[in-house]
């Protein structure tokens, strides 16, 4: 993943609730041109069970909020990997140890990656009291 591609208004909307959690690591890959079911898959890496939960119920809310509602919806109670799918973009949500074992950026290394550099130092985490 050398190349990188800028990050767009649309993916934003995504992102913004992600940058809200204390997340280890987010990555966005712009798959579009290597398959038909998605455009982006962002990887977003939590350092428990209980913050990949949390995370995930963070982003489900945030999103349908925004009246985006995922299409489909897996593994956020048992919290390893947590799989959100609204179609365009795909969001994954692992624990750390999983996330290494299932390797997805390596998976996807010839896709272009998102800058997400400036989106980063643009968002200001939410408060932590609607976390749970």
């Amino acid at each position: 993943m050398t190349k990188s591609t800028p990050l767009t208004d649309d993916l934003k909307k995504y992102l913004v609730p992600a940058f809200e959690r204390k997340t280890k690591s987010i990555t966005a890959i712009d798959v579009k041109k290597f398959t038909s079911y998605t455009d982006t898959l962002v990887i977003i890496e939590g350092n428990s069970h209980r913050q990949v939960t949390a995370i995930s119920q963070h982003l489900i809310k945030r999103l349908k909020e925004k009246k985006i509602k995922a299409l489909g919806v897996e593994g956020v109670k048992e919290g390893e990997w947590a799989l959100l799918d609204y179609g365009d973009v795909i969001i994954h949500i692992f624990e750390s140890k999983i996330k290494s074992f299932y390797d997805l950026e390596g998976f996807w290394s010839d896709a272009p990656i998102v800058d997400l550099s400036e989106f980063q130092d643009a968002v200001v985490p939410a408060e932590e009291t609607d976390e749970h």
